[in-house]
């Protein structure tokens, strides 16, 4: 037996060749305990989970159910470029992540694309001073080359504008090596790290220091940028977006009645043309 210190969602471990080698809970598949393992491995082991009552949850815990998915996994542990919840069925990148709308089962994704840029943004706690950009920078270089075993040409900025610190990870498919750790893996570990739910087996988070100085992180957003733009229709705006849209288009048409009333009472008659907007919109998938 042995402990998978990269990974403590796995079973059935065991030493081979000198390294330790398990099982991912949920698909079964083989890890190698030295590296990151998948983000498709990790969620279907972290979905298992959550449908058993293993994974412990925070008193105030609610699901992202566009975030969390039982995913169906290559044996090397890659997404399926088509990932399905019974009949519903959408397109994902490689970082497991949504990039077409929701059909049904006859949907065809050609290929899994990949995502060949990830922006994490983070903000801190309020305070007085700003922090040191140059420790900032080292302190998260230092911190994914080693904690996350990625290569460092793959970090292609470290950019921090009070209170917001931002992360461009890159690595299109040119770059990446078959030795090298994937970006959505890095992205995936940093994130839990950063939420207080470490994938790793002493379930130690991320705790960031800079200067000798304690920095608590109160926000963290990941961005997916892919090699193809992703295919989403007017049906997947958000309800904010079609009430500004919305509201533009009664302030264009309640212009042009205005218009046409003024020019009324100084006894001018003016045939005006009147724009037909219409607005398409399928709420609910």
């Amino acid at each position: 037996a042995c402990i998978c210190e990269k990974n403590k969602r796995v079973s059935n471990c065991r030493v081979e060749n000198g390294q330790c080698r398990c099982q991912a809970i949920g698909s079964g598949v083989t890890v190698d305990c030295t590296t990151l393992t998948s983000k498709c491995l990790l969620m279907k082991a972290e979905a298992m989970g959550s449908k058993s009552g293993r994974r412990e949850k925070p008193k105030d815990a609610f699901e992202d159910t566009d975030g969390l998915y039982d995913p169906e996994c290559e044996n090397s542990g890659d997404f399926k470029a088509k990932q399905c919840n019974g009949s519903t069925c959408w397109c994902v990148n490689t970082a497991g992540v949504r990039r077409t709308d929701k059909h049904d089962a006859d949907l065809k994704c050609n290929k899994l694309v990949r995502t060949m840029w990830i922006i994490i943004e983070m903000k801190h706690a309020e305070r007085d001073a700003p922090l040191n950009a140059e420790s900032l920078k080292k302190f998260f270089t230092d911190t994914i080359t080693s904690r996350y075993q990625l290569n460092g040409r793959h970090i292609a900025s470290v950019l921090y504008e009070k209170p917001y610190i931002t992360i461009d990870l890159k690595q299109n498919s040119s770059d990446k090596s078959s030795g090298d750790v994937d970006i959505a893996d890095v992205a995936y570990y940093f994130e839990k790290d950063v939420k207080g739910q470490s994938i790793f087996y002493n379930n130690a988070g991320l705790n960031v220091s800079i200067d000798n100085e304690p920095v608590k992180l109160e926000e963290t957003v990941v961005y997916y940028v892919d090699e193809i733009a992703p295919e989403f229709s007017m049906k997947s705006l958000t309800p904010g977006l079609i009430a500004v849209i919305v509201v533009v288009l009664i302030a264009i048409v309640a212009a042009i009645v205005v218009l046409v009333l003024t020019r009324r009472r100084k006894g001018k008659y003016v045939k005006a043309e009147v724009i037909n907007f219409s607005l398409w919109c399928m709420c609910g998938e």
